[in-house]
């Protein structure tokens, strides 16, 4: 069995004895593919540094969080976009729009979601998108800049089902965590009416933590829990839902 973390920010682990501790309980669940988003320019040599140690399970990705999108984010942009010449990344992300935190910055949350775009479909790039209370927008955003191969995943997809084939008609897949494990979410309801070939799995961690850990830092060890889940959702076997959503990463990330 092979398990695909698609979206875990374990890279914020920095003590080294607790980040080792962190990887060893991923094999042994057998989750062994690790994607992580970036968001921001201290994050960049985090991810560095875990995918040197980890080259064989960890792969990055460059983007601007849009929380992390303020004034003066055009240099941010800039200096995160010059660093990808030197890097191997498999995605744009983790970037989108986020109007829970602050709506005065939708604007400008905007164009930096359209310039990181812009930057996938010149790179044949996957986005990773950050959609909270922002579907509109963001769906305003994708069907206005669709084509070019642009493809991709909605993190953390937390919708109903009409938004959720809205966002597979556009290309993109459904990035399902731990709040299908959740019992008043309702994601359950919409994935009985979605292929299982459309999803991919993640943890988000060190957020959002599947239940039994509901409310306690999340980990990616603990995707084997989302993974079950979903298996008992579609009523089939955990192997099955890890075969199936490791091979949509692939074809997403092509790794």
């Amino acid at each position: 069995m092979l398990l695909t973390d698609t979206h875990t920010h374990l890279y914020y682990e920095t003590d080294e004895e607790k980040q080792a501790g962190l990887f060893q309980r991923c094999f042994d669940n057998q989750i062994s593919r690790l994607f992580l988003p970036n968001v921001d320019i201290s994050s960049i040599a985090k991810i560095d540094d875990v995918v040197k140690k980890y080259p064989e399970n960890c792969f990055g990705m460059l983007g601007l969080h849009p929380v992390d999108v303020k004034e003066g984010y055009e240099a941010v942009l800039e200096e995160i976009y010059n660093s990808i010449a030197s890097r191997k990344i498999y995605a744009i992300g983790e970037i989108g729009i986020d109007l829970y935190w602050d709506k005065t910055t939708l604007g400008i949350q905007q164009k930096a979601f359209r310039e990181q775009i812009k930057w996938a479909k010149g790179k044949q790039l996957p986005i990773v998108i950050h959609c909270r209370e922002a579907f509109d927008e963001v769906f305003e955003v994708l069907e206005s800049e669709k084509g070019d191969g642009l493809r991709g995943i909605m993190h953390c997809f937390t919708g109903n089902l009409e938004q959720a084939e809205r966002t597979i008609a556009l290309g993109f897949y459904l990035g399902i965590g731990g709040v299908v494990t959740y019992k008043k979410a309702g994601l359950d309801d919409v994935l009985m009416h979605v292929p299982l070939e459309h999803i991919v799995l993640e943890t988000d961690s060190p957020y959002l933590a599947p239940v039994p850990y509901r409310g306690k830092p999340n980990e990616s060890s603990y995707l084997i829990h989302i993974a079950q889940k979903v298996a008992d959702l579609y009523n089939i076997s955990i192997e099955e839902v890890a075969e199936v959503t490791t091979a949509n990463s692939v074809k997403i990330f092509n790794v």
